[in-house]
């Protein structure tokens, strides 16, 4: 069963044409990671002038604790996130342990 996953952050206004330099081109072993880990149709949005990025994603696994921590284990990855990390700013009322603040799906049509 496939799992829709839509997420918000906010992005720095003086990181803006770098991150969206560096999301134009996703490095492949990233993109490689994120396959593994079970996650498709992954798209970003960027709400301007307010710096809010809207990501949704599909999860087609079946242990998504177990993909989420292989994503996180992976160097790589943690290299991204290093890069990418310090470009967002992440809303206060985001539940502890998140980065980017989890959406609630309230319509979808297929």
């Amino acid at each position: 069963m496939v799992q829709r996953m839509g997420m918000v952050i906010g992005l720095t206004e003086d990181n803006k044409a770098e991150y969206k330099r560096l999301h134009a081109d996703v490095w492949p072993e990233v993109l490689a990671q994120l396959r593994k880990s079970n996650i498709t149709n992954y798209s970003i949005f960027l709400r301007e002038p307010e710096n809010l990025m809207f990501s949704y994603w599909e999860y087609t696994g079946t242990d998504f604790a177990a993909d989420m921590a292989a994503m996180a284990e992976d160097e790589t990855t943690q290299k991204w996130w290093a890069v990418c990390g310090p470009m967002q700013t992440p809303l206060e009322t985001r539940s502890e342990g998140e980065w980017w603040a989890s959406m609630e799906q309230v319509f979808y049509l297929e």
